[in-house]
């Protein structure tokens, strides 16, 4: 039986591009907030008692916490800005397309008035 994700119709390069860009957004995300958050742990531990008496499981989880979170905003965040510039190029191309139609129009509509002149020059 054939892999379903090389066979998928859904799997297209706009969406891998997409998934990639909404994982690099969650690595940075992980990165950023872990650092704030270990920062803020290290703090805590050495300003709070009751920070300080916890256990190393729950630590680890208060550390984590923010991190999950600030990679799924991250992600998010890149994931709208990518999606903003994928639709601001779909946009400037079809504009570029409707600029070349109505250029083409005009170009005909040019050519059948100097017919038109030719034809009346004729008579």
């Amino acid at each position: 039986m054939p892999s379903p994700i090389r066979t998928d119709p859904t799997r297209t390069a706009a969406a891998d591009a997409a998934a990639w860009e909404a994982v690099r957004g969650a690595g940075v995300g992980l990165v950023k907030w872990g650092i704030v958050s270990a920062i803020a742990a290290v703090g805590l531990n050495f300003a709070s008692p009751i920070f300080r008496n916890l256990t190393i499981q729950f630590k680890v989880y208060l550390w984590m916490c923010p991190s999950t979170l600030g990679s799924m905003m991250e992600a998010d965040w890149r994931l709208r800005r990518y999606e903003a510039a994928i639709r601001r190029e779909l946009k400037n191309e079809m504009e570029s397309h409707r600029q070349k139609a109505l250029d083409d129009e005009e170009e005909e509509l040019i050519r059948l008035e100097a017919r038109a002149r030719a034809a009346r020059a004729k008579s």
